[in-house]
């Protein structure tokens, strides 16, 4: 049995105090530490007991830490805390994480309760959205020619040019394609917030925080632009998730 002074506490988030965790759920860890909760009055932390000489980081503990507020948002409210949020032990938890903020931390639950974080990305289709780009702009057609079949040290100049016309055109149609997709989302009455593009074909990259009750109107909403944006851009909804983008705590000092 580890002493008290050999382990501490590691924070997934805040719940409501009537949460009840599941006796097989786990979190970080090598093995992987059950879940538990840590209440005080309206509100509580999930929380497991970790080794502190046992540092975090692996690409599992990332993985279990998200699945794990991933898993709860999709049941209950549920505030996520970042990667990392470490506590010397229980009595730590209530005195300097849940006492201190339990008037905010309870609001928040209240303002989350029956809804989850959806994420929409999409990407284009690499040949559609360049036969678009070439198609609708015919100088940048006259150029793509003018260095097909030649070497790329002969024509240099020409082929940076013609990245950068094309990534620019790809920048404008992100930001008609992505338009028409908050459009979409805002007739459901979801709160939106934009992400930065991940990739340089990047779409659409967009947050939003939506009942979960109405998921199925989020999917057919979604679905639909899939149909409509057919052979030209892929795209996808991740979701229920923790809501990372409108409501995450700071990390607590150790």
């Amino acid at each position: 049995m580890a002493n008290e002074s050999e382990t501490a506490f590691y924070v997934y988030g805040i719940v409501p105090s009537d949460v009840e965790t599941d006796s097989g759920a786990r979190g970080v860890g090598d093995p992987p530490a059950p879940v538990t909760t840590v209440t005080y009055e309206r509100i509580a932390a999930l929380v497991s007991e970790i080794p502190r000489d046992k540092p975090l980081g692996r690409p599992e503990d990332l993985t279990a830490h998200a699945g794990l507020l991933d898993a709860a948002a999709a049941e209950v409210p549920v505030l996520p805390l970042r990667f990392g949020a470490v506590v010397s032990d229980e009595d730590a938890v209530v005195e300097e994480l849940l006492k201190a903020n339990e008037d905010d931390f309870a609001a928040a639950l209240d303002e989350l309760e029956g809804k989850a974080e959806y994420v929409i990305k999409a990407r284009y289709v690499e040949e559609a959205v360049l036969r678009e780009i070439l198609d609708e702009n015919e100088e940048l057609a006259k150029l793509r020619d003018q260095v097909r079949g030649k070497s790329e040290d002969a024509t240099r100049d020409q082929r940076i040019a013609l990245g950068e016309q094309i990534g620019k055109a790809i920048e404008a149609k992100r930001a008609t394609d992505t338009q028409r997709t908050v459009d979409a989302l805002e007739r459901l009455g979801v709160e939106i917030s934009p992400r930065e593009p991940t990739h340089e074909e990047e779409a659409v990259h967009l947050a939003c925080l939506a009942e979960t009750a109405k998921q199925d109107d989020l999917e057919a909403a979604v679905e639909e632009l899939a149909r409509d944006w057919e052979g030209r851009v892929e795209v996808r909804l991740l979701g229920p998730l923790a809501a990372y983008d409108f409501v995450v705590t700071q990390r607590p000092e150790e």
